[in-house]
């Protein structure tokens, strides 16, 4: 059975750099993403968080879209975050808004540098003009806020979620997963 894949929807005029792509998402954070088009339809982060769950039980991933590089590097970033989340134990919706969010805009390796964990899959930009990373980071750092927001807010401390007590304490479901390795890679 293969991984699931990101549906191509945003993927008209998107622009790439190097070989991935700055697709478009909904966000109530500032930032250089471009709004969608029809924002009823899901955008990347919503895709990465409803596909989280099965794709980080598989080792492997057949990219078959330039949106699969940006679903990749989501999973990877949320199953980051719920690493961070079970290692702390402790931390309430707001100190984990706060902890995560500083993550977020903290320094991170891009594609082609070292550090980076999937150099094999991402190309750097070709020629690495100082432009491009600047719009790759400031792209992935919008991304990153909005995945935060969004996995506190839904999934790991929902309120409508019976065993996060109200919000005290993640939810059993997602935290399950939170030593798993999606293509036993971390960032």
């Amino acid at each position: 059975m293969p991984a699931y894949n990101a549906s191509a929807a945003d993927l008209d005029g998107a622009r790439l750099v190097g070989n991935f792509p700055l697709l478009p998402f909904r966000s109530s954070i500032r930032g250089p993403a471009a709004q969608p088009a029809d924002p009823s339809i899901p955008d990347i982060i919503d895709e990465s968080l409803q596909l989280f769950r099965a794709n980080s039980l598989f080792r492997n991933f057949e990219i078959k879209t330039p949106a699969d590089r940006a679903l990749i590097y989501l999973i990877l970033f949320i199953g980051d975050c719920l690493g961070r989340i079970a290692q702390a134990r402790t931390w309430t919706h707001q100190d984990a808004l706060k902890q995560l969010t500083t993550h977020s805009l903290s320094h991170f390796s891009l594609p082609g540098e070292p550090g980076f964990p999937l150099n094999q899959v991402f190309t750097p930009p070709s020629p690495p003009t100082p432009v491009e990373k600047d719009a790759l980071r400031s792209w992935l750092v919008q991304a990153r806020q909005e995945t935060v927001v969004r996995l506190l807010e839904r999934h790991v401390y929902s309120a409508a979620d019976e065993s996060t007590e109200g919000g005290k304490r993640p939810s059993k479901w997602w935290m399950a997963f939170s030593k798993r390795a999606f293509m036993n890679k971390r960032l």
